[in-house]
């Protein structure tokens, strides 16, 4: 007789446009459906929780979380979040005796809490988090229970929607974030008038503009130059955004825990613009930008500009770390094969706690 599906629960705070929701939407939707039943929790409706429902995955909105543990009766609860302790998140996992936690750990934090005791295995972003975690806490990342799980992208679906003819001397790039300070960088402003200065029909396409760089444009007489867009919802959005560009320009001084719209960029064959961030914020943007061969790093505005200008003026550099990019995103970040990877660590976990399935 076969063994009857596990049912997981994915706990979230929100289901907005981000990529932490974003993420999960994918583990949950590409979860075999023969061998687990997948649900979500979150406190807040959202875009997501529509898509979600629309694949045929159930979702729970709002109310008290150990009722709906009580009703869903998950074998498994998997928790998305920040790392710092929540233990409003955490405390009804321990009261409803969930049988195996796991929790992808975003930005890395560590989270002494006596109610972290109930979380079995920390999955990391990017191999860059788990490192710093162990340095940062003494913390030994031993694998049966510290890993790290690289976010899942659809490679196949941005692979065939990105155009074939792409020209990768076309004067322009293009940048996707939220509209939030905290996802932006001074040097993804500074760059403009130095580049707009060798090259006059640059254009920037950027989704997220915060007010300072719509000031910012408007100050140094960059309207010309800079197209502002709506946010988009779907792949084939996005998709069809960096159609239009030639490279992606990243840029956040908070750096990236993984760097989801670089992955997506680099599985359009795009190379990528980026630059460190300082001290001990994240840097797993150079995890995913390799200096001369996914892309370019710089370490200041003018540096930047130079980077641009260099990949425009060198089409054929620019295509060969396209297509490195591509090669990489299809390796690493592949969803299939990095839900695979989460399922048999599910299985696992159940096999350890004499849960047999």
């Amino acid at each position: 007789m076969d063994a009857s599906p596990v049912r997981v629960l994915h706990v979230i705070k929100s289901l907005g446009l981000g990529g932490t929701e974003k993420v999960m939407q994918l583990f949950v939707t590409n979860l075999d459906r023969s061998r687990f039943i997948p649900a979500v929790y979150s406190q807040a409706d959202g875009v997501r929780a529509r898509q979600i429902r629309a694949s045929g995955v159930d979702t729970f909105i709002g109310g008290d979380l150990l009722s709906v543990l009580g009703r869903f009766k998950p074998q498994i609860v998997h928790i998305h979040r920040a790392g710092w302790p929540e233990p409003e998140l955490l405390v009804p996992l321990k009261r409803a005796r969930v049988p195996a936690v796991v929790e992808t750990n975003v930005f890395g934090r560590h989270d002494p809490s006596p109610q972290a005791s109930v979380i079995d295995h920390t999955l990391f972003v990017s191999r860059f988090c788990l490192t710093r975690f162990s340095h940062a806490t003494g913390i030994s990342p031993h694998p049966g229970r510290y890993t790290y799980l690289y976010n899942p992208v659809d490679t196949d679906f941005f692979a065939n929607a990105t155009r074939t003819n792409r020209k990768y001397d076309a004067p322009a790039a293009g940048r996707i974030s939220r509209p939030d300070p905290g996802k932006w960088s001074r040097m993804a402003l500074d760059f403009l008038p130095l580049l707009v200065r060798n090259v006059p029909d640059f254009r920037y396409h950027v989704i997220g503009a915060v007010p300072e760089a719509v000031e910012f444009i408007r100050l140094h007489g960059l309207e010309r130059n800079v197209i502002l867009h709506d946010p988009v919802e779907t792949d084939a959005g996005i998709a069809d955004f960096l159609n239009g560009v030639s490279v992606l320009a990243h840029g956040n001084d908070a750096g990236e825990s993984f760097g989801l719209v670089i992955a997506e960029a680099m599985a359009c064959s795009l190379p990528v613009v980026t630059h460190p961030s300082e001290g001990l914020r994240d840097n797993a943007q150079l995890e995913l930008v390799e200096h001369g061969v996914t892309g370019l790093v710089a370490n200041n505005a003018e540096e930047y500009a130079n980077a641009l200008n260099y990949l425009f003026s060198h089409p054929v550099e620019a295509r060969r770390m396209g297509l490195a990019g591509r090669d990489k995103a299809a390796r690493l970040y592949r969803m299939q094969a990095i839900t695979k990877r989460l399922e048999a660590l599910y299985l696992e976990l159940l096999r350890r706690k004499g849960i047999t399935q």
